[in-house]
Protein backbone atom coordinates (compact mmCIF):
# COMPACT_ATOMS: atom_id res chain seq x y z
CA UNK A 1 0.00 0.00 0.00
CA UNK A 2 1.36 3.29 -1.08
CA UNK A 3 2.06 5.56 1.89
CA UNK A 4 3.47 8.90 0.09
CA UNK A 5 2.35 10.17 -3.19
CA UNK A 6 2.90 13.72 -5.34
CA UNK A 7 -0.18 15.42 -6.56
CA UNK A 8 0.24 19.11 -8.44
CA UNK A 9 -2.58 21.28 -6.89
CA UNK A 10 -2.47 23.20 -9.90
CA UNK A 11 -0.84 23.39 -14.11
CA UNK A 12 -1.04 26.92 -13.60
CA UNK A 13 1.76 29.48 -12.93
CA UNK A 14 2.10 32.92 -13.10
CA UNK A 15 5.52 33.77 -13.92
CA UNK A 16 7.41 33.42 -17.07
CA UNK A 17 10.54 31.87 -16.12
CA UNK A 18 13.43 31.23 -19.57
CA UNK A 19 14.03 27.41 -18.99
CA UNK A 20 10.33 26.54 -17.31
CA UNK A 21 8.28 24.48 -19.21
CA UNK A 22 5.25 25.71 -17.84
CA UNK A 23 6.36 29.23 -18.72
CA UNK A 24 6.63 28.01 -22.33
CA UNK A 25 3.49 25.97 -22.93
CA UNK A 26 5.57 22.40 -23.19
CA UNK A 27 3.61 20.66 -20.22
CA UNK A 28 -0.11 21.96 -21.75
CA UNK A 29 -0.58 19.27 -24.16
CA UNK A 30 -0.05 16.16 -21.71
CA UNK A 31 -0.80 17.90 -18.12
CA UNK A 32 -3.68 20.07 -19.30
CA UNK A 33 -4.53 23.05 -17.50
CA UNK A 34 -6.26 22.92 -14.17
CA UNK A 35 -6.43 22.28 -10.63
CA UNK A 36 -6.67 19.23 -8.02
CA UNK A 37 -10.22 19.28 -7.04
CA UNK A 38 -11.27 19.28 -3.01
CA UNK A 39 -13.67 16.31 -4.41
CA UNK A 40 -10.90 14.04 -5.93
CA UNK A 41 -8.25 14.63 -3.33
CA UNK A 42 -11.19 13.96 -0.67
CA UNK A 43 -11.87 10.64 -2.31
CA UNK A 44 -7.90 9.39 -3.24
CA UNK A 45 -7.27 10.07 0.94
CA UNK A 46 -10.70 7.78 1.92
CA UNK A 47 -10.28 5.05 -0.85
CA UNK A 48 -6.54 4.68 0.67
CA UNK A 49 -6.16 5.38 4.02
CA UNK A 50 -2.62 3.84 4.46
CA UNK A 51 -1.75 7.00 3.14
CA UNK A 52 0.22 9.47 4.82
CA UNK A 53 2.05 11.97 3.23
CA UNK A 54 1.21 14.16 -0.44
CA UNK A 55 3.64 16.62 -1.64
CA UNK A 56 1.27 19.18 -3.33
CA UNK A 57 3.59 20.65 -5.82
CA UNK A 58 5.10 19.95 -9.41
CA UNK A 59 5.06 22.26 -12.60
CA UNK A 60 2.17 24.65 -11.20
CA UNK A 61 1.65 26.75 -8.25
CA UNK A 62 -0.20 25.34 -5.75
CA UNK A 63 -1.74 28.65 -4.34
CA UNK A 64 -3.43 29.42 -7.54
CA UNK A 65 -5.80 26.48 -6.72
CA UNK A 66 -8.62 28.33 -4.82
CA UNK A 67 -9.58 24.96 -3.05
CA UNK A 68 -6.30 24.79 -1.26
CA UNK A 69 -7.71 25.51 2.44
CA UNK A 70 -10.04 22.97 2.00
CA UNK A 71 -7.54 20.60 0.54
CA UNK A 72 -5.51 21.33 3.47
CA UNK A 73 -8.55 20.86 5.96
CA UNK A 74 -9.59 17.44 4.32
CA UNK A 75 -5.80 16.36 4.60
CA UNK A 76 -5.18 17.13 8.25
CA UNK A 77 -8.68 15.98 9.27
CA UNK A 78 -7.70 12.14 7.64
CA UNK A 79 -4.17 12.65 9.89
CA UNK A 80 -2.20 13.45 6.30
CA UNK A 81 0.67 15.55 6.19
CA UNK A 82 1.21 17.67 3.23
CA UNK A 83 3.87 19.64 2.03
CA UNK A 84 5.18 21.67 -1.12
CA UNK A 85 9.23 20.58 -1.18
CA UNK A 86 9.09 20.88 -4.90
CA UNK A 87 8.33 24.38 -4.72
CA UNK A 88 6.38 27.39 -4.81
CA UNK A 89 6.84 31.20 -6.32
CA UNK A 90 4.67 32.17 -3.18
CA UNK A 91 3.88 35.25 -5.36
CA UNK A 92 0.41 35.20 -4.40
CA UNK A 93 -0.95 33.80 -0.89
CA UNK A 94 -4.73 34.40 -0.33
CA UNK A 95 -5.13 35.17 3.76
CA UNK A 96 -7.78 32.19 3.20
CA UNK A 97 -4.80 29.78 2.34
CA UNK A 98 -2.09 31.45 5.00
CA UNK A 99 -4.33 30.79 7.43
CA UNK A 100 -4.65 27.32 6.51
CA UNK A 101 -1.09 26.62 6.42
CA UNK A 102 -1.02 27.46 10.23
CA UNK A 103 -4.16 25.91 11.36
CA UNK A 104 -3.77 22.50 9.35
CA UNK A 105 -0.24 22.42 10.20
CA UNK A 106 1.29 22.30 6.54
CA UNK A 107 4.39 20.63 7.31
CA UNK A 108 7.18 22.60 4.82
CA UNK A 109 7.58 25.11 1.88
CA UNK A 110 10.09 25.13 -0.39
CA UNK A 111 10.32 28.64 -1.97
CA UNK A 112 12.47 29.54 -5.11
CA UNK A 113 14.14 32.49 -4.72
CA UNK A 114 16.86 32.79 -7.27
CA UNK A 115 18.77 35.78 -6.15
CA UNK A 116 18.55 38.02 -2.93
CA UNK A 117 18.08 41.44 -4.83
CA UNK A 118 14.21 42.47 -6.67
CA UNK A 119 16.92 43.01 -9.41
CA UNK A 120 18.79 39.98 -9.30
CA UNK A 121 15.33 37.81 -8.42
CA UNK A 122 13.75 39.18 -11.80
CA UNK A 123 16.23 38.39 -14.48
CA UNK A 124 14.67 34.71 -14.23
CA UNK A 125 11.46 35.06 -11.70
CA UNK A 126 9.85 36.79 -15.03
CA UNK A 127 6.74 38.37 -14.02
CA UNK A 128 7.21 37.75 -9.94
CA UNK A 129 8.07 40.54 -7.15
CA UNK A 130 11.02 39.63 -4.91
CA UNK A 131 9.59 42.16 -2.30
CA UNK A 132 6.18 40.59 -3.16
CA UNK A 133 7.93 37.47 -2.11
CA UNK A 134 9.58 38.68 1.20
CA UNK A 135 6.68 39.96 2.58
CA UNK A 136 4.47 36.66 2.50
CA UNK A 137 7.14 34.77 4.24
CA UNK A 138 7.33 37.38 7.03
CA UNK A 139 3.08 36.91 7.17
CA UNK A 140 3.79 32.96 7.22
CA UNK A 141 6.67 34.05 10.21
CA UNK A 142 4.07 36.43 12.20
CA UNK A 143 1.47 33.51 12.30
CA UNK A 144 3.81 30.92 13.10
CA UNK A 145 4.86 33.17 16.03
CA UNK A 146 1.26 33.83 16.64
CA UNK A 147 0.22 30.54 17.22
CA UNK A 148 3.67 29.05 18.59
CA UNK A 149 4.29 26.68 15.44
CA UNK A 150 7.21 25.57 13.97
CA UNK A 151 4.85 24.58 10.59
CA UNK A 152 5.31 25.08 8.29
CA UNK A 153 9.01 24.63 7.93
CA UNK A 154 10.71 26.87 5.18
CA UNK A 155 13.41 26.74 2.59
CA UNK A 156 15.00 28.90 0.47
CA UNK A 157 15.96 27.05 -2.63
CA UNK A 158 18.07 29.28 -4.65
CA UNK A 159 19.14 28.11 -8.34
CA UNK A 160 22.60 29.03 -9.20
CA UNK A 161 22.95 31.30 -12.59
CA UNK A 162 25.93 33.31 -13.48
CA UNK A 163 23.74 36.38 -13.09
CA UNK A 164 23.13 35.32 -9.59
CA UNK A 165 26.48 33.65 -8.16
CA UNK A 166 27.12 36.90 -6.68
CA UNK A 167 24.34 36.99 -3.89
CA UNK A 168 24.81 33.44 -3.18
CA UNK A 169 26.05 34.49 0.35
CA UNK A 170 23.42 37.50 0.49
CA UNK A 171 20.73 34.92 -0.21
CA UNK A 172 21.91 32.29 2.88
CA UNK A 173 22.29 34.92 5.31
CA UNK A 174 18.89 36.55 4.32
CA UNK A 175 17.23 33.38 4.89
CA UNK A 176 18.90 32.62 8.32
CA UNK A 177 17.14 36.23 9.46
CA UNK A 178 13.80 34.91 7.50
CA UNK A 179 14.18 31.59 9.41
CA UNK A 180 14.64 29.70 6.29
CA UNK A 181 17.07 26.53 5.58
CA UNK A 182 18.68 27.01 2.49
CA UNK A 183 19.24 25.10 -0.43
CA UNK A 184 21.66 25.77 -3.51
CA UNK A 185 20.37 24.08 -6.70
CA UNK A 186 22.19 23.71 -10.26
CA UNK A 187 20.41 24.91 -13.30
CA UNK A 188 19.61 22.42 -15.55
CA UNK A 189 19.26 24.69 -18.55
CA UNK A 190 23.38 25.65 -18.69
CA UNK A 191 22.56 27.88 -21.63
CA UNK A 192 20.83 29.83 -19.52
CA UNK A 193 22.92 32.58 -17.80
CA UNK A 194 25.90 29.98 -17.19
CA UNK A 195 28.31 30.11 -14.31
CA UNK A 196 31.09 33.17 -14.74
CA UNK A 197 33.25 33.01 -12.11
CA UNK A 198 33.64 29.17 -11.48
CA UNK A 199 35.84 29.65 -8.08
CA UNK A 200 33.57 31.84 -6.37
CA UNK A 201 30.45 29.54 -7.04
CA UNK A 202 32.83 26.87 -5.63
CA UNK A 203 33.93 28.84 -2.47
CA UNK A 204 30.37 30.13 -1.77
CA UNK A 205 29.03 26.05 -2.40
CA UNK A 206 31.75 24.49 -0.75
CA UNK A 207 32.08 22.15 -3.59
CA UNK A 208 34.15 21.86 -6.50
CA UNK A 209 30.37 20.94 -8.90
CA UNK A 210 29.12 23.96 -10.03
CA UNK A 211 27.27 22.57 -13.16
CA UNK A 212 25.03 19.43 -13.72
CA UNK A 213 28.52 18.02 -15.77
CA UNK A 214 30.69 18.62 -13.38
CA UNK A 215 28.37 16.50 -10.95
CA UNK A 216 28.39 13.59 -13.63
CA UNK A 217 32.36 13.53 -13.74
CA UNK A 218 33.12 13.50 -10.62
CA UNK A 219 30.16 10.92 -9.54
CA UNK A 220 29.36 8.74 -12.36
CA UNK A 221 25.32 9.57 -11.82
CA UNK A 222 23.65 11.76 -13.35
CA UNK A 223 22.50 15.24 -10.93
CA UNK A 224 18.88 14.38 -9.62
CA UNK A 225 19.10 10.97 -10.30
CA UNK A 226 16.98 10.32 -7.28
CA UNK A 227 13.98 11.37 -9.26
CA UNK A 228 13.41 8.47 -10.46
CA UNK A 229 13.24 6.65 -7.00
CA UNK A 230 10.05 8.57 -6.82
CA UNK A 231 8.48 5.51 -8.87
CA UNK A 232 8.69 3.50 -6.24
CA UNK A 233 8.06 5.81 -3.28
CA UNK A 234 6.26 8.62 -3.53
CA UNK A 235 4.50 8.29 -7.28
CA UNK A 236 3.24 11.65 -9.18
CA UNK A 237 -0.34 12.17 -10.28
CA UNK A 238 -1.08 14.87 -12.26
CA UNK A 239 -3.91 17.28 -10.86
CA UNK A 240 -6.48 15.27 -12.78
CA UNK A 241 -5.12 11.70 -11.69
CA UNK A 242 -3.54 10.76 -14.74
CA UNK A 243 -0.55 8.67 -13.48
CA UNK A 244 2.49 10.95 -14.40
CA UNK A 245 5.34 8.45 -12.52
CA UNK A 246 7.80 10.93 -11.16
CA UNK A 247 8.22 14.85 -11.31
CA UNK A 248 10.34 15.65 -14.28
CA UNK A 249 7.72 13.70 -17.10
CA UNK A 250 5.51 16.23 -18.45
CA UNK A 251 5.33 14.57 -22.01
CA UNK A 252 3.51 11.24 -21.64
CA UNK A 253 1.90 9.30 -18.87
CA UNK A 254 1.30 5.77 -18.56
CA UNK A 255 -2.55 5.33 -19.63
CA UNK A 256 -4.07 4.85 -16.05
CA UNK A 257 -5.87 7.38 -13.93
CA UNK A 258 -5.74 6.91 -9.99
CA UNK A 259 -8.86 8.71 -9.35
CA UNK A 260 -10.88 6.76 -11.79
CA UNK A 261 -9.21 3.14 -11.18
CA UNK A 262 -7.51 3.55 -7.90
CA UNK A 263 -4.93 4.59 -6.42
CA UNK A 264 -3.25 0.99 -6.30
CA UNK A 265 -4.36 -0.34 -9.82
CA UNK A 266 -2.72 2.38 -11.39
CA UNK A 267 0.34 1.41 -9.18
CA UNK A 268 -0.47 -2.24 -10.13
CA UNK A 269 -0.59 -1.23 -14.19
CA UNK A 270 1.70 -3.33 -16.61
CA UNK A 271 3.41 -0.09 -17.84
CA UNK A 272 4.15 1.66 -14.79
CA UNK A 273 5.52 -1.94 -13.68
CA UNK A 274 7.70 -1.91 -17.06
CA UNK A 275 8.86 1.75 -16.15
CA UNK A 276 10.46 0.46 -13.19
CA UNK A 277 11.78 -2.53 -15.03
CA UNK A 278 13.33 -0.56 -17.46
CA UNK A 279 15.33 2.09 -14.97
CA UNK A 280 16.95 -1.39 -13.41
CA UNK A 281 18.23 -2.43 -16.49
CA UNK A 282 15.65 -5.28 -16.88
CA UNK A 283 13.41 -4.27 -19.71
CA UNK A 284 13.90 -2.93 -23.15
CA UNK A 285 12.65 0.55 -24.16
CA UNK A 286 9.17 1.13 -25.19
CA UNK A 287 7.25 4.14 -27.22
CA UNK A 288 4.62 4.08 -24.87
CA UNK A 289 6.59 4.60 -21.56
CA UNK A 290 7.68 8.33 -20.88
CA UNK A 291 11.39 7.25 -19.49
CA UNK A 292 11.99 6.52 -22.74
CA UNK A 293 12.98 9.90 -23.41
CA UNK A 294 14.13 11.18 -20.39
CA UNK A 295 17.91 12.41 -20.22
CA UNK A 296 17.90 10.14 -16.75
CA UNK A 297 16.92 7.14 -18.39
CA UNK A 298 18.94 7.79 -21.28
CA UNK A 299 22.60 8.28 -19.10
CA UNK A 300 21.27 5.26 -17.52
CA UNK A 301 21.50 3.28 -20.68
CA UNK A 302 24.22 5.01 -21.86
CA UNK A 303 26.83 4.31 -19.27
CA UNK A 304 24.97 0.71 -17.72
CA UNK A 305 24.31 2.48 -14.12
CA UNK A 306 21.08 1.18 -13.60
CA UNK A 307 18.69 1.62 -10.18
CA UNK A 308 19.06 -0.75 -8.04
CA UNK A 309 16.88 -1.40 -5.13
CA UNK A 310 19.65 -1.47 -2.45
CA UNK A 311 20.28 2.33 -3.31
CA UNK A 312 16.84 3.26 -3.61
CA UNK A 313 16.16 4.45 0.54
CA UNK A 314 13.55 2.84 2.29
CA UNK A 315 10.06 4.47 3.53
CA UNK A 316 10.75 6.74 6.70
CA UNK A 317 9.60 5.56 9.82
CA UNK A 318 10.19 8.24 12.00
CA UNK A 319 7.31 10.99 13.46
CA UNK A 320 8.61 14.52 13.36
CA UNK A 321 8.16 16.59 15.94
CA UNK A 322 7.85 20.87 16.49
CA UNK A 323 8.81 21.71 20.23
CA UNK A 324 7.63 24.69 21.17
CA UNK A 325 9.36 25.90 24.22
CA UNK A 326 7.03 28.51 26.48
CA UNK A 327 9.20 30.58 28.53
CA UNK A 328 6.18 32.28 30.79
CA UNK A 329 7.51 34.03 33.36
CA UNK A 330 11.00 32.38 33.16
CA UNK A 331 14.04 33.89 33.16
CA UNK A 332 15.47 31.64 30.61
CA UNK A 333 16.77 32.99 27.39
CA UNK A 334 17.27 29.61 26.00
CA UNK A 335 16.30 25.74 26.33
CA UNK A 336 18.38 22.60 25.36
CA UNK A 337 15.12 20.32 23.80
CA UNK A 338 15.36 16.42 24.22
CA UNK A 339 13.28 13.43 24.67
CA UNK A 340 13.53 9.52 26.02
CA UNK A 341 11.26 6.95 25.55
CA UNK A 342 8.96 6.13 28.42
CA UNK A 343 7.33 7.84 31.64
CA UNK A 344 10.10 6.87 34.34
CA UNK A 345 12.02 9.81 35.60
CA UNK A 346 15.66 9.55 34.50
CA UNK A 347 17.64 11.41 36.65
CA UNK A 348 21.01 10.29 34.91
CA UNK A 349 19.90 12.11 31.45
CA UNK A 350 19.13 15.06 33.37
CA UNK A 351 22.40 15.32 34.93
CA UNK A 352 24.37 13.66 31.54
CA UNK A 353 21.81 15.47 28.95
CA UNK A 354 22.32 13.96 25.44
CA UNK A 355 22.90 15.66 22.16
CA UNK A 356 19.75 18.22 22.61
CA UNK A 357 18.08 20.67 20.20
CA UNK A 358 18.99 24.37 21.18
CA UNK A 359 15.38 26.42 21.62
CA UNK A 360 16.44 30.72 21.10
CA UNK A 361 13.28 32.49 23.21
CA UNK A 362 11.88 34.83 20.99
CA UNK A 363 13.84 33.59 17.70
CA UNK A 364 13.61 29.90 17.08
CA UNK A 365 10.12 29.19 15.88
CA UNK A 366 10.82 25.25 17.48
CA UNK A 367 12.78 22.88 18.47
CA UNK A 368 12.62 19.86 15.23
CA UNK A 369 13.13 16.56 16.53
CA UNK A 370 12.48 13.27 15.00
CA UNK A 371 11.18 9.92 17.05
CA UNK A 372 11.56 6.57 15.00
CA UNK A 373 7.97 5.47 16.21
CA UNK A 374 4.72 5.91 18.41
CA UNK A 375 4.63 5.34 22.10
CA UNK A 376 5.46 6.87 25.76
CA UNK A 377 8.02 9.24 25.85
CA UNK A 378 9.09 11.79 28.25
CA UNK A 379 10.00 15.85 26.78
CA UNK A 380 12.99 17.88 28.56
CA UNK A 381 13.97 21.11 28.48
CA UNK A 382 16.94 22.26 29.99
CA UNK A 383 16.51 26.17 30.48
CA UNK A 384 19.35 28.35 30.14
CA UNK A 385 19.68 32.65 30.60
CA UNK A 386 22.79 33.41 28.34
CA UNK A 387 24.37 36.47 28.21
CA UNK A 388 24.68 37.22 24.26
CA UNK A 389 28.41 38.89 25.23
CA UNK A 390 29.03 35.84 27.64
CA UNK A 391 30.69 38.31 30.33
CA UNK A 392 27.99 37.80 32.99
CA UNK A 393 27.58 34.21 34.17
CA UNK A 394 23.88 33.34 35.77
CA UNK A 395 22.81 30.74 38.08
CA UNK A 396 21.78 27.36 36.42
CA UNK A 397 17.76 27.00 36.07
CA UNK A 398 16.26 23.84 36.94
CA UNK A 399 15.51 21.40 34.35
CA UNK A 400 11.67 20.80 33.28
CA UNK A 401 10.32 17.53 31.91
CA UNK A 402 6.75 16.21 30.57
CA UNK A 403 5.71 12.98 30.06
CA UNK A 404 3.98 12.99 26.42
CA UNK A 405 2.63 10.20 23.82
CA UNK A 406 3.48 10.27 20.83
CA UNK A 407 0.52 8.99 18.35
CA UNK A 408 1.32 6.65 14.95
CA UNK A 409 -0.16 9.42 12.60
CA UNK A 410 0.18 12.20 11.77
CA UNK A 411 4.01 11.70 10.86
CA UNK A 412 4.55 15.14 11.46
CA UNK A 413 3.44 16.31 14.98
CA UNK A 414 3.40 18.94 17.75
CA UNK A 415 4.73 19.49 21.42
CA UNK A 416 4.76 22.26 23.75
CA UNK A 417 6.37 22.46 27.43
CA UNK A 418 6.55 25.21 29.60
CA UNK A 419 10.03 26.28 30.94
Amino acid sequence: MAKSVQIDASSHCQLACPSCPTADGSTRPTLGAGHLSLANFTALLDANPALEEVELSNYGELFLNPALPEIMRAAFERGVVLHADNGTNLNFLHHDALHALIRYRFRSLTVSIDGASPETYAQYRRKGDFEHVIANIRRINEEKRRHQTGYPILTWQFIVFGHNEHEIDAARKLAAELGMRFRAKLSWDEDVSPIRNRELVQIALQTRNVTRADHYAATGQAYLRTICYQLWRAPVLNWDGRLTGCCRNFWGDFGVNAFDAGLEAALASERFHHAKQMLMGRADPRPDIPCTTCDLYKTMQSDGRWISREEIPPPPSTILLSIFADPGASEATHADIFLYPGHTPNRILLAEPPPAIRFEVGKSFSALLSVRGPGDYTLCALPKRIDPSYRKHYPPLDPVTKPVTISPRPIAQELSIQL
